[in-house]
């Protein structure tokens, strides 16, 4: 009953976690691409009052008119619009989906000790602080280098999160270097709506609240964080989505295909945010799809060899001693109610109708057992390997 309770938990906090990231990077979407798309308003006397660019669309039925001003209106308005709780939120409900299927369970998923044999207090510290200190590194180089420098920024950023997935490749298990980084990169964009982009608009309505015409800085200082976590976006979405695919994670050189992967996913990025500039570089989209053809082609698994295939009786009982503690129509593992994501392999039918997936989990990528807490060997995972090219018959 404590494994079904911990599911449903899972659940629910994963989905507000989804809900909630839906709304904020939408949001985030939205406003850089409205800045992109704006063009200088028409009307001289909306250019006499401050407005600095327009845009009409048509959405839902109606139109729209949205004028941005290049500082703020002569007159403070009234409701004023905040944007800030879908990013607090997406935040917290990542933070707990993190505590709750990662910390709780530091043992499994996040601690591989054939990388580092750590005690689960020693990865949990190892993630709160590369939270914090990823955080401040970058606030500090952003303050640093100021508004006119991003191409350094961005180059600096490149090097610091290369450095931050190989370190974290020799001390959690992959599946947890991928979510780690993910973890910290979504956390210095929350830093950035927090420390950066909510006081930046609270100095401009200050300022009008004293009748005083705004520092144009502070809005400047919030674009430049708000562009950053555009380009964060899609990086972050992907690892969100990683854990479902072990040959990325999986892979013997992880923190490389990680780098790559994310590398990727900001050019993409770049090329929408031309586009919405009206720059449309096609270089950029096929650069991309042919970059994530090489990835694909280099992590590849190599065919095993169908040499001396063992006897169905030596695969059942590895699988058996090694996998069905989870993976059964009852799991005696303590941590599951049901068999993740459905696999059981407690028959001989139910092993052999599942040898691909077998071959993918525990052969290609490693990626189980999970925290390979039951102590799978290289030789095992050969023997598995062995049959599957072998045909994977009783």
């Amino acid at each position: 009953m404590e494994a079904y309770a911990l599911d449903w938990l899972n659940l629910l906090v994963r989905w507000v976690h989804l809900i909630t990231g839906v709304a904020w990077i939408g949001a985030s979407f939205y406003f850089v691409w409205l800045d992109n798309t704006l063009h200088a308003p028409k009307v001289a006397r909306d250019a006499e009052q401050g407005v600095g660019g327009e845009l009409w669309a048509v959405h839902g039925g109606g139109f729209y008119h949205v004028q941005k001003y290049r500082v703020a209106p002569a007159e403070l308005p009234s409701p004023l619009h905040w944007f800030k709780w879908e990013a607090y939120a997406t935040w917290l409900s990542g933070f707990a989906l993190f505590v709750v299927m990662y910390y709780a369970n530091a043992r499994a998923y996040m601690i591989d000790p054939a990388v580092a044999d750590l005690a689960p207090w020693q990865a949990v510290t190892i993630s709160l602080a590369l939270l914090g200190a990823g955080w401040m590194f970058y606030d500090h180089l952003c303050k640093r280098l100021g508004l006119e420098r991003d191409a350094v920024i961005a180059a600096v950023m490149i090097g610091f999160v290369t450095l931050v997935a190989w370190g974290l490749s020799h001390a959690f298990s992959g599946r947890a270097m991928f979510i780690q980084v993910g973890a910290m990169l979504g956390t210095m964009m929350v830093g950035n709506v927090a420390h950066v982009i909510i006081p930046a608009q609270r100095e401009l309505v200050r300022a009008k609240e004293r009748n005083e015409t705004p520092d144009p800085v502070h809005g400047r200082r919030g674009k430049q964080r708000s562009v950053h976590n555009n380009y964060f976006t899609l990086p972050v979405l992907f690892v969100m989505i990683s854990g479902h695919y072990p040959m990325t994670w999986g892979h013997s050189q992880a923190w490389l295909v990680l780098v790559g992967i994310v590398l990727v996913a900001a050019f993409v990025r770049h090329f929408f945010n031309l586009r919405h500039r009206g720059r449309t570089v096609w270089a950029i989209p096929v650069l991309g799809l042919l970059a994530t053809a090489a990835i694909a082609v280099a992590i590849a698994p190599a065919r095993p060899s169908a040499a001396d295939v063992p006897s169905f009786a030596r695969v059942q009982a590895i699988v058996l001693d090694r996998c069905a503690s989870c993976h059964a129509e009852r799991p005696s593992h303590t941590g599951f109610s049901v068999a993740p994501k459905g696999v059981m392999l407690d028959t001989p039918e139910r092993i052999v109708a599942a040898a691909a997936r077998i071959g993918e989990q525990s052969v290609t990528t490693k990626a189980m057992p999970i925290g390979n807490l039951t102590g799978m060997t290289d030789a095992e995972r050969t023997l598995l390997g062995a049959w599957i090219a072998g045909g994977a018959r009783r």
